[in-house]
């Protein structure tokens, strides 16, 4: 869940701010004079979006990607049964 909080609220409600976002992965997005200047979100949060920008600017990574979802669009997969018996042979 995404909260917008003034810049104002936020001073007094910090700790339980913190508490929300370590707690429930809450975000918010912290106003000044109405404008949005800062947004908090949780560490696990942030990791993830940089992982996906990083892969995002991977041009390799989303060339595997494309292929992969093309694949799957063509239908050429296998069943997670046939992809454990062809790795018990490696």
């Amino acid at each position: 869940m995404t909260t917008t909080i003034t810049l104002k609220e936020l001073r007094p409600s910090l700790p339980k701010v913190i508490s929300r976002i370590d707690g429930r992965m809450d975000r918010y997005v912290v106003t000044k004079r109405g404008k949005p200047v800062a947004v908090m979100l949780s560490a696990a949060d942030y990791d993830s979006l940089v992982e996906t920008m990083e892969i995002l600017a991977d041009k390799e990574a989303m060339k595997g990607i494309r292929k992969g979802l093309e694949d799957i669009r063509k239908g050429r997969t296998i069943s997670l049964e046939d992809l454990k018996k062809r790795l018990a042979k490696i």
